[in-house]
């Protein structure tokens, strides 16, 4: 069954004048969903009892159901969800200084192949509709309205398990879903999408008039790190993938953000950085760098880099003019790489395969004699 938050709100006028009824009746379907955070057809009280069976019989609110919630000594939490199709994925509740952030997952599973990366470690499934990825998002506003009342979600990053660009019109779906101004109203400038270099997409990206935020997964300086690191710069080297950048950035004149995780001994030397500025120069006021510390991953041979690696590379940065940041880390003390905890839990299941299922049959054979001495007594 279709989750309900698939539709935008013209999606609902449509729906809603197909089946005879008036189009203010979708307004107010879009406003129990988005501004009440209702998760039961039945609490829409001014709809008529046939509008909610309609919507009943052709919508399900939950195509989510929580697995494990682990929370973080900074707050950080993460959620691992199973879908309607027994597929797993997370989603990362993050609080900052200026607000408070929600991670999303786009795919089940990741075709792109970063070694450094727990995304990857199990191979595509398939997209997310783009109401799972609006669920996402409101499970976590109403474990929130349960939680902290009065708090909202107020960023956005579509960073999580998956390429947001390998599943692109979910995504830009899911986008004007949660930017609408009669729903969640999340400001596209505190939305941020991140890709891991899919140029043909990012121009297409450029045109479409949305003014959410670019960030690319870059993580080396030069085609031969970068290829080394993801395979993904074998079919879209720096060369087109940066041709894709200056349209984007000269349609839209907006900021990209790079992201570099900084893994010891492999991206991470001086001569790294020097490079860095060199390719960021041509677009230095526009571009912004975000140093990311590893979170290693036991199936992956990286290590973060030291903290005197992370210092040199900054400043070689910022003396270059290049404007960056080293990444705050969240959630340190859990599973915190994307897709970590998904992948731990499935491994652990598959572990535990022959035991759990030694358990169940034990536990049907004592039902089924438990049943019997009943009916003979």
């Amino acid at each position: 069954m279709k989750s309900i938050y698939s539709l935008s709100l013209a999606d609902w006028v449509q729906f809603i004048e197909e089946h005879g009824y008036k189009a203010y009746r979708a307004t107010q379907i879009w406003e129990w969903l988005y501004q009440h955070h209702v998760s039961d057809v039945e609490a829409m009280t001014n709809l008529s009892k046939e509008i909610r069976q309609l919507i009943a019989e052709n919508f399900t609110f939950n195509p989510l159901e929580i697995q494990i919630v682990q929370q973080a000594e900074d707050q950080t939490t993460k959620f691992l969800f199973k879908l309607q199709d027994q597929n797993m994925i997370e989603t990362v509740l993050m609080y900052h200084h200026y607000g408070i952030s929600v991670c999303v997952t786009t795919q089940i599973g990741c075709n792109i192949g970063c070694k450094f990366c727990a995304s990857g470690l199990i191979p595509k499934q398939r997209d997310l509709e783009a109401g799972e990825i609006v669920a996402q998002v409101m499970f976590i506003q109403r474990y929130l309205d349960e939680h902290q009342p009065g708090a909202k979600v107020s960023h956005l990053v579509v960073m999580g398990i998956g390429e947001p660009f390998d599943n692109y019109d979910n995504v830009m779906q899911f986008l004007r879903i949660v930017n609408h101004d009669k729903g969640l109203a999340i400001g596209a400038r505190h939305i941020t999408v991140s890709t891991s270099g899919l140029a043909p997409k990012i121009r297409q990206f450029a045109r479409e008039g949305i003014q959410v935020n670019l960030a690319v997964s870059l993580h080396a300086p030069n085609n031969e790190v970068r290829s080394y690191l993801m395979r993904i710069n074998n079919k879209y080297p720096m060369e087109e993938l940066f041709d894709a950048i200056y349209e984007y950035i000269d349609l839209t004149n907006r900021r990209v953000t790079f992201e570099y995780i900084m893994i010891d001994g492999v991206n991470d030397q001086v001569h790294h950085a020097e490079e860095l500025v060199a390719l960021l120069k041509p677009i230095a006021k526009l571009a912004y760098v975000n140093l990311i510390p590893y979170n290693p991953v036991v199936e992956n041979p990286f290590e973060r880099s030291p903290q005197d690696h992370i210092d040199q590379f900054f400043d070689t940065l910022m003396k270059g003019g290049i404007n960056c940041v080293v990444r705050k880390e969240h959630g340190t003390d859990i599973e915190a790489a994307c897709g970590q905890l998904r992948s731990q839990y499935l491994k652990r299941q598959k572990e535990a395969g022959p035991a759990n299922n030694r358990r169940q049959r034990v536990n049907r054979r004592q039902a089924i004699k438990a049943k019997r001495q009943v009916s003979h007594s």
